[in-house]
């Protein structure tokens, strides 16, 4: 990841940090091309159509500032299954279950850096003040599945003939 997308998902990242503190979860993206612009949706975690619905329209201006780079980060809650499988669900007020994590999951693009997936564990203090790990970059093979936050973004900014 080069120094541009770097700060960039810092910031998203630093975003995302404070709304959890203040018990909000929305998605953010920031993205930069011939200007910067952050979007943020505190309905993405509803339900796939309108996480869908968000990237499409965050793509869309993503074409028109003629994009370079951009993050996106959701906080979810992720379950480990044996041996290596990584389901996840949306934040909710109910108590973790043994083997979950909340975390926010990121996914950042570079056309010149390609894309680099990550999350940024967290636990809470007994209080429920969050207490936030520094960002991690999955440096194994991942194949992320077709919910994960980011992948409709990417494919539409990716894609030869977007549909707007």
């Amino acid at each position: 990841m080069n120094e541009a997308t770097a700060r960039l998902l810092f910031d998203v990242v630093e975003r995302l940090e404070e709304s959890i503190v203040a018990r909000e979860f929305p998605a953010v993206v920031a993205m930069e091309g011939t200007s910067r612009l952050v979007l943020s949706d505190p309905g993405y975690l509803r339900d796939p159509v309108a996480a869908a619905a968000f990237e499409i329209g965050a793509a869309e201006k993503a074409q028109e500032i003629g994009v370079v780079r951009w993050v996106l980060a959701v906080p979810q809650v992720w379950l480990f299954k044996p041996p290596s499988t990584i389901a996840v669900r949306p934040v909710s007020d109910d108590p973790l279950r043994e083997g979950e994590q909340e975390a926010i999951t990121w996914m950042s693009f570079d056309r010149e850096d390609g894309v680099d997936y990550g999350r940024v564990a967290y636990v809470r203090r007994p209080n429920g003040e969050p207490v936030f790990e520094d960002p991690q970059i999955f440096d194994v093979g991942v194949q992320p599945a077709e919910t994960m936050p980011g992948f409709v973004l990417l494919r539409e900014c990716l894609a030869e003939d977007p549909p707007y």
